[in-house]
């Protein structure tokens, strides 16, 4: 199809495709893999199934997707479709996360002081828990640690997070600089500043990684370790996972910028990845103030 027909106003329907049915068959195969290995009916080996065929799902479902928009299939109303769907999704991961920030902050200022006997709570202190000290960190008043005395310690804020933290902010810089790139049609300059961004955002991951294996081994902080351990891994680790994403779909639109993919007018795929770096960004602002910091 012709770019002039596809911005003739018609709305481009997708075809009959089997990327949707293999999707589902990947999730349900992954499924059965975690069932398996929470069961303890095999090891972790019986996930690889399941994300061999996600993998293969994603590379040929975006491969269709990249190759009718290179053929000139989407106009200006599937592009607007298309950031309309981008911006639910990024609403979507904030009510998320504002989810799991909700649950921090119900724990701090009001379940600890709870069980620690503040107002009208004090019958837990006085029966259930009188021996517990309200105070943040906690591990709860069951002084769930690996620790035999119960003990845990916290990451500090100004060590690895900090670092983390310039990390991500210089990586939302040389990614804008690369989006102002494109659209002045710099093809090296947006290349060099791309790449930078995903390496950026692949050296945190790393960085936070290091830190896990830090405090698991070394400072009893884990998944296990009562509430603060609980939501720092759950805050943290889901945060982690999207830099992950983020950083791989930095890397597939570098590889289609490579290859002369988009131009100056019209780039969505590069601003929708744009959008949700920048997204990941202020997340980790708020989990370095609030988690690491506060």
């Amino acid at each position: 199809m012709s770019q002039a027909h596809a911005d003739s106003g018609k709305y481009y329907v997708p075809h009959d495709t089997q990327w949707p049915i293999i999707g589902s068959i990947a999730l349900f195969v992954l499924m059965l893999g975690a069932v398996s290995l929470l069961n303890e009916w095999a090891g972790a080996i019986a996930l690889l199934p399941g994300f061999l065929l996600l993998a293969f799902m994603f590379f040929g479902w975006f491969n269709t997707v990249i190759g009718e928009n290179q053929n000139g299939m989407y106009n200006l109303a599937v592009d607007r479709s298309f950031r309309m769907g981008m911006i639910w999704f990024i609403f979507s991961e904030v009510m998320f996360f504002a989810a799991f920030f909700g649950a921090l902050f119900y724990a701090r200022q009001f379940s600890v002081p709870w069980v620690g006997g503040e107002g009208t709570k004090i019958f837990n202190k006085l029966v259930l828990w009188p021996d517990y000290t309200a105070g943040w960190p906690t591990n709860g008043p069951a002084h769930l640690s690996p620790r035999t005395d119960g003990s845990f310690d916290v990451i500090p804020a100004f060590g690895v997070p900090a670092l983390n933290t310039l990390i991500l902010l210089t990586s939302g810089v040389t990614l804008t600089i690369a989006h102002h790139a494109l659209k002045e049609g710099k093809r090296g300059v947006l290349n060099l500043f791309l790449a930078l961004t995903f390496l950026l955002g692949f050296v945190f991951v790393y960085m936070q990684s290091q830190e896990y294996m830090e405090a698991y081994r070394e400072k009893g902080l884990q998944l296990g370790t009562g509430i603060y351990g609980s939501t720092f891994f759950m805050l943290t680790g889901f945060h982690g996972f999207h830099v992950t994403m983020g950083a791989i779909m930095l890397t597939v639109i570098w590889l289609r910028c490579l290859r002369g993919h988009f131009t100056p007018e019209r780039h969505f795929a590069f601003e929708a990845v744009a959008w949700y770096w920048h997204f990941v960004d202020v997340v980790w602002l708020g989990l370095f103030v609030f988690v690491y910091w506060v």
